[in-house]
């Protein structure tokens, strides 16, 4: 099988890319547009393979995903290319708009032709898994809640209603032109390779840089964590498995208030790599003004999952949260790669 990932240089989409090539022995065509999020040294370990090949190029350049499709014939899609910060997407919404929306119709239309002009045994085969987020489904007020597949959406921010508008898109794809859809939702993602703007890696290195740790409000928001490579295992599982047209949400049954978050990734990294002033990273905790229309508690119900395909999450969030820290304190060049942005300028040199 040939999979063309969109988004493969990305934090999920990376450890899809390194799950498939591991693991399997399909070929991936990695179509990445190489924003400030896209990084292929988090994907060293697969460029030396011969089933792993690369194209810069941005989802909503319709001319040129149609050229990538006509050169590798690929039989399947996973798309995981999108715009995904709360923070900045309220700052800037318009990338959000252009690439979460604009984007994914212009994908699906080129799939939808490419599709129609496959012969009838490699279009009963061919499938567009799309990679989406519980965060379409707005918050949960009542603790006991769960986000399940039939939760109507209520996306809060930029971000999600643009992940919401283009699970929409999918679904009408599947309903209007029998396109072989999936959809998966997941809750959130940490681990290696993360970008330094999110809650875990950022906590870890302001720490070890005796930086703020600044946590939005009490820190009493709560979500679902998933360790990344869970959810590049749940992913293959549904694109190989799943039932076309349907959803499966895909969460780490791990409900945790950021503050405890935070406090976990303290306490880990005073046993790991204690201050040498004798102090605990708690110190460092700051609380900030809490962010407009912040959802309070996400939650997800992977039962589906787990009952028709049998999946559930290897890591627990202390087994999980524990090699993520390691892997950032063994990691250090990378984070400092990223940080002081040598890891695109070297990568616009050699392009160039």
């Amino acid at each position: 099988m040939k999979i063309l990932i969109t988004g493969g240089a990305g934090f999920i989409g990376s450890a899809v890319v390194r799950h498939i090539i591991r693991h399997t022995a399909a070929s991936v065509i990695n179509l990445d547009k190489l924003t400030y999020a896209g990084n292929l040294e988090s994907l060293a370990e697969t460029s030396g393979s011969t089933r792993y090949a690369f194209e810069q190029v941005d989802i909503c350049d319709r001319t040129e995903v149609e050229r990538v499709f006509r050169e590798h014939l690929p039989d399947a899609v996973m798309h995981l290319a999108a715009e995904s910060h709360v923070d900045r997407s309220i700052d800037g919404p318009a990338a959000f708009i252009e690439t979460n929306i604009i984007g994914t119709y212009t994908l699906l239309e080129v799939v939808r032709h490419y599709w129609q002009g496959l012969s009838e045994a490699r279009q009963r085969t061919f499938r567009f898994h799309h990679i989406s987020t519980d965060e379409v489904y707005g918050d949960l007020e009542d603790p006991e809640d769960l986000f399940t597949e039939t939760t109507p959406y209520a996306p809060s921010s930029p971000y999600s209603a643009s992940k919401a508008s283009s699970d929409h898109l999918v679904r009408a794809w599947r309903r209007t032109y029998d396109l072989p859809t999936l959809i998966t939702n997941c809750s959130n993602n940490y681990g290696p390779y993360h970008f330094p703007e999110k809650l875990i890696p950022l906590m870890i290195l302001n720490a070890l840089e005796g930086k703020p740790l600044p946590v939005y409000g009490k820190g009493n928001q709560v979500r679902d964590w998933l360790y990344v490579e869970d959810h590049a295992r749940a992913l293959y599982k549904v694109f190989t498995e799943g039932e076309i047209g349907e959803t499966y949400n895909i969460g780490g049954h791990n409900e945790k208030q950021n503050i405890e978050v935070v406090h976990t990734l303290c306490d880990l990294l005073d046993e790991l790599r204690p201050r040498a002033d004798g102090h605990s990273y708690r110190s460092q905790i700051t609380h900030v003004q809490d962010r407009p229309g912040h959802d309070l508690r996400y939650a997800i119900d992977a039962s589906k999952i787990q009952r028709e395909l049998g999946w559930t999450p290897e890591e627990t969030f202390e087994s999980g949260i524990r090699k993520t820290v390691e892997w950032y304190l063994n990691n250090q060049d990378w984070c400092r790669r990223v940080q002081d942005g040598s890891y695109q300028r070297e990568r616009l040199g050699a392009i160039a």
